[in-house]
């Protein structure tokens, strides 16, 4: 399929300094929630104080705010949601992400002018109920994790072209269908369709028969149990040219209660890659340093998903933790006449080489040549969190660069 329209690069933010390393970093648009109605009730979230001040932010660069809204409301909330919703749109809020066909009602009746988009949650898999979806008023559908490329273009040519089609194409992903899981409500009394999950789908698990209480069995590996129902991560990084091709509106990066370096670095790789694509597609190939940049974040091992059918190597049993091989040691505040300010994120010592993440280049190397606090006095080490600190180096560094380190070195 031709596409005409460069897709956008959606980011998840968590909290207000996400929120500018998502700008930064080369976000199209963020998603973000509010002190209700929405998928994260264990992030820091947005009060509408904070929410306007966001949106002003991203409007002023061009970036577009998405308020997820996208629980399924109790009788004792629907009171309540209709002022929230007069509130968020007064926010300046682009677009609403809603779950229940109530609330999509309810926002068409109270908030017409912003636009409606189907959350996952919904469990979209078919041209027809999208279809039927825009015509109940739904600006955009963000279809079910569980199509391939096929079933997304099927979608596509089916359904009127002013409906744009969003997919997942990086993070976590949930083992129950759409994320619709009773687990955590079941075990913890957490429920995960009101955005309380634990996250028991990463636990370790045996096997006990009834007559032998107290006595575990492995179901698999060894002593150690086996992760029946741990999904790796979706990474659809080295696929970019078929998703762009598939007629897909919004490419969307899973990750609200992930920390500011995931969102600067997973955000900044996509936007690469989609801008190489769409720079020349006809000779596009992926750097190998972009697919590394999204390793270079805490992850559990990789897949893709469903996109290529049903996956044969979806899950990962040997444990529930993620892969985490580099930290971050500082950011940048500013270069001026060969000095590097900065703000101490963790450790670091004088001869230590780091590395430099800045949006829309390759990462390159640094040494800690010297070390100076914010008096001016050398220092061996940046020991001190949060420490203003500055750096000789020759080359202008923009600010709200990043400077990392490989775990171990």
């Amino acid at each position: 399929m031709l596409q005409t329209t460069k897709p956008e690069i959606l980011a998840p933010v968590g909290d207000f300094e996400r929120l500018g390393y998502a700008i930064h970093f080369g976000a199209d648009a963020v998603y973000l929630g509010g002190t209700a109605f929405g998928m994260r009730a264990a992030s820091a979230n947005f009060d509408f104080d904070t929410l306007k001040k966001s949106c002003q932010m991203a409007h002023e660069k061009g970036v577009k705010v998405y308020l997820t809204c996208n629980t399924l409301p109790t009788n004792k909330e629907i009171p309540l949601l209709a002022q929230y919703l007069r509130d968020a749109r007064d926010c300046g809020i682009d677009a609403l992400i809603v779950a229940d066909i109530g609330v999509l009602m309810e926002a068409k009746r109270v908030v017409p002018e912003v636009e409606v988009h189907i959350s996952t949650q919904t469990g979209v898999v078919n041209y027809l109920t999208a279809r039927e979806l825009f015509y109940m008023g739904a600006k955009r559908v963000v279809l079910a994790r569980e199509l391939s490329f096929k079933d997304i273009c099927t979608i596509r040519e089916n359904t009127p072209p002013e409906l744009e089609i969003e997919t997942f194409v990086h993070g976590a992903m949930c083992m129950s269908f759409s994320g619709r899981c009773l687990l955590s409500n079941y075990i913890l009394g957490r429920d995960a369709n009101r955005g309380e999950c634990a996250q028991p789908c990463r636990w370790g698990y045996h096997l006990m028969e009834e007559k032998r209480p107290g006595q575990y069995f492995p179901i698999y590996e060894d002593e150690k149990g086996t992760y029946i129902l741990n999904a790796k991560d979706l990474c659809m990084i080295e696929h970019i040219d078929k998703l762009a091709q598939c007629g897909i509106t919004s490419l969307k990066i899973e990750g609200r209660a992930k920390s500011f370096y995931y969102v600067a670095v997973v955000t900044n790789a996509y936007r690469q890659a989609l801008d190489l694509y769409w720079k020349d597609p006809e000779h596009y190939q992926l750097p190998a340093w972009l697919e590394e940049e999204t390793r270079k974040v805490s992850h559990r091992q990789y897949s893709t998903g469903f996109y290529f059918g049903r996956p044969e190597n979806g899950q990962y049993y040997e444990n529930g933790g993620y892969v985490r091989q580099w930290d971050v040691v500082a950011v940048v505040d500013g270069w001026k006449d060969g000095q590097l300010y900065c703000t101490q994120r963790n450790k670091f010592v004088k001869g230590d080489v780091l590395e430099v993440l800045s949006p829309g280049e390759k990462p390159y190397p640094l040494t800690v040549e010297a070390i100076f606090d914010e008096a001016g006095c050398p220092q061996e080490a940046a020991s001190h969190a949060m420490m203003k600190l500055s750096m000789p180096w020759e080359k202008a560094i923009p600010a709200g660069s990043i400077l990392r380190r490989e775990s171990g070195n």
